[in-house]
């Protein structure tokens, strides 16, 4: 218990509380644009960020990872927010945390292990894109200064480091650009132009809803999409950070913990949140690995926007946007197009179209959804080709043996039958499968169908080395073994 506190929280104070500033800076503006995408006050974005990055410090599965308001989960808020006002989102958000805690419990953080390497590069990739895209905006129609202010920023960001590393090259950028503009008095936005920053600390609330079936009718379909737009992203966050530091996470304590940093944030009267990539990268890429990053970033995101909100206003919008500009370069997977070629087409498939998805909808979870279900598809059609069957006669041509190797499935079920000759005339038939695997009851009806066409031909059929697992299933479904449905199949 103690090695573990020491390692998730001592372990790298300096670096997880400088990563954690950097972190809390880079928040203050992309939760007021959450919150205004959502249609909410901005304090009820940045309350939300400050509550779910302290709370998941303590209660989530993977140290160093941020979470707090995102894009992903305002844009699902719109509606909800739209029709029936802050107090249902408020009941919603605590809803979404009730449905992740349970999913955390039914161990649903264990199926990313379904989730192809192919998918999560598209994921990557995907968001780097759309990170980038969101920069735009802010260098569309200004002047020369904010141009010149923004490529300053990343100078500072990747000509920094080599003179020394112990201080985040991003927090130098920040604090440098921030400097430049208010001693020049440069006209260019700044973050109190992205909207009023609160002044003062949240307080408890419930949220003012009838608490009737109709409320729950109500709010139900948004807090489902937002579980699972949330647990998604998250888990995908999970395993990159997972990567970035060569370490592992627990993807079901991260379920329950992202559940009761939301339940936490909607009794603050903050909005629903989830994992960030981007601030996550750049906390990784500042040096914040333990859990005292993820609390630095929250805290310091909190006293700042209050009691330092005169100051944090007047922050150059240019300086973040470098910041997320190189959180882009650096989120992108480059060696994914220099292996277009390399790997298999149906991975480089796989990855582009994940990437075209999530782009074109700006929806990370259909991107995910479709690249899991090309993937699937690839996977069962090359596992459905992965198989043979070798026959061999008998010297006195009264007995043939059927030797099967592979998989038999329903991708591959129809291709077994075909296999077999039944116009043969021979008397006695020998199907041995110790080296073939029946996977569902679409497999065992393909070996019926095999059965009871070769008695129809009045050949006797013997099945041989049926491994224990596939014994299972054909016992259970198979109807060649009974005799009595056999015949009603054999018209007798």
């Amino acid at each position: 218990m103690l090695e573990t506190l020491r390692k998730d929280w001592l372990m790298n104070i300096r670096g997880d509380v400088l990563a954690g500033v950097v972190v809390a800076l880079a928040l203050i503006p992309e939760a007021i644009a959450f919150s205004i995408i959502a249609g909410v006050d901005p304090k009820v974005g940045l309350y939300a960020s400050f509550c779910i990055a302290v709370v998941i410090a303590f209660v989530g599965g993977r140290p160093g990872m941020i979470s707090a308001a995102t894009g992903a989960m305002a844009l699902l808020m719109i509606t909800l927010v739209k029709e029936h006002g802050l107090e249902y989102l408020l009941a919603a958000t605590l809803l979404t945390g009730v449905l992740q805690i349970g999913a955390g419990y039914l161990q649903l953080g264990s199926l990313m292990r379904f989730v192809s390497r192919s998918v999560v590069t598209g994921f990557v990739n995907a968001l780097a894109i759309l990170i980038f895209m969101a920069q735009l905006p802010e260098l569309t129609n200004v002047t020369w200064h904010v141009y010149a202010m923004t490529a300053a920023g990343l100078g500072i960001i990747y000509l920094f480091p080599y003179i020394t590393k112990s201080i985040p090259s991003p927090l130098v950028t920040i604090v440098v650009l921030t400097a430049i503009a208010l001693f020049l008095d440069l006209e260019i936005r700044t973050v109190g132009d992205m909207g009023e920053l609160p002044d003062t600390l949240p307080v408890f609330l419930w949220p003012d809803v009838p608490l009737t079936l109709e409320t729950l009718s109500i709010i139900f379909p948004y807090s489902l999409s937002l579980a699972v737009v949330g647990l998604l992203e998250s888990m995908m966050t999970a395993t990159i950070i997972d990567d970035l530091t060569d370490t592992s996470s627990d993807k079901n304590r991260e379920c329950k913990g992202q559940g009761i940093a939301n339940i936490g944030s909607g009794l603050l009267g903050g909005m629903a949140g989830c994992a960030m990539i981007g601030q996550s990268v750049i906390n990784v890429k500042s040096g914040g690995r333990g859990r005292l990053s993820t609390f630095t970033a929250g805290m310091v995101l909190l006293l700042m926007v209050v009691f330092m909100g005169e100051w944090v206003s007047q922050i150059p919008m240019a300086a973040l946007v470098a910041v997320m500009i190189m959180v882009a370069i650096g989120t992108f997977s480059w060696d994914s197009l220099r292996n277009l070629k390399k790997h298999p087409p149906s991975s480089s498939i796989v990855m582009v179209t994940t990437v075209a998805v999530v782009v074109g909808t700006h929806n990370l979870a259909y991107g995910v959804f479709v690249g899991v279900l090309l993937a699937s598809l690839f996977f069962a059609n090359k596992v459905g080709q992965f198989k043979y069957v070798k026959t061999e006669l008998s010297e006195d041509g009264s007995r043939r043996t059927y030797r099967v190797v592979g998989q038999v499935f329903f991708a591959s079920a129809d291709k077994f039958v075909e296999f077999f000759d039944f116009k043969e005339a021979i008397e006695h038939v020998v199907i041995d499968v110790c080296q073939a695997h029946f996977w569902d009851i679409t497999a065992v009806g393909a070996l019926d169908k095999v059965v009871i066409k070769f008695r129809r031909e009045g050949t006797e059929v013997e099945i041989i080395g049926l491994n224990k697992a596939s014994a299972t299933i054909v016992d259970r479904f198979a109807v060649h073994d009974k005799p009595e449905v056999v015949d009603e199949l054999m018209g007798h």
